[in-house]
């Protein structure tokens, strides 16, 4: 059996309706990254790095080959996309990670909007994230393909995700067409903020 496994979603593919479509979650889930599951497995397959972590893999993605670069942050960027979503969210985040948003951002609606222009600026294929730089701060970033800002080949924006975007077009295409502002929009409705919270709070302990 492959090392790397497609993630169980919690909810059905018709959970998310109306902001997501089944249709689209059907295929983003069963196809896309299936699609990427798999050809990391062959990307690593019989080469010394097959045991490699996935953490490990990202954190350092320069040594890699770009099939593993692709398709290991194809994984993780779905597998966290997946988890930080929901048909029953908590709507607005609370405590330590509310009060670094209103902090970095000003208030959690000036977010969204720096999140939702992340987005829409990316030129193509890619993701927005909020993240925690290696100093603690929150910051958004916008990355493209399947990169993150774990990957040693970032620029500007490195750190650890804690909430990301899909700006693909098969996120989206099907229900939203070309309105990659109206998906961002809908995406708020099904964020659950609980799981962010519990990945920032996961972050925070390893860096102190």
């Amino acid at each position: 059996m492959y090392k790397f496994q497609l993630p169980q979603l919690q909810y059905a593919y018709s959970a998310l309706e109306p902001y997501f479509d089944r249709e689209t979650m059907t295929i983003h889930h069963q196809k896309h990254h299936q699609a990427y599951v798999d050809n990391l497995n062959k990307a690593l397959e019989g080469t010394a790095s097959e045991a490699d972590d996935l953490l490990d893999i990202l954190t350092s993605v320069s040594k890699y080959s770009p099939a593993v670069r692709n398709n290991g942050g194809g994984h993780f960027n779905h597998t966290l996309f997946w988890e930080i979503l929901s048909p029953n969210p908590k709507t607005v985040p609370t405590g330590k990670l509310a009060d670094e948003i209103n902090a970095a951002f000003g208030s959690l609606e000036e977010l969204k909007a720096k999140i939702k222009n992340a987005g829409l600026g990316q030129f193509g294929s890619g993701w927005s994230w909020l993240y925690v730089k290696h100093s603690g701060a929150l910051d958004i970033v916008a990355t493209p393909n399947q990169d993150n800002p774990l990957m040693d080949t970032q620029s500007i924006g490195r750190g650890f995700p804690i909430l990301g975007v899909d700006v693909w077009e098969h996120a989206y295409y099907l229900k939203y067409q070309n309105k990659r502002a109206d998906y961002l929009d809908a995406f708020w409705s099904l964020l659950d903020w609980s799981v962010v919270e519990q990945k920032y709070d996961a972050v925070i302990v390893g860096l102190v």
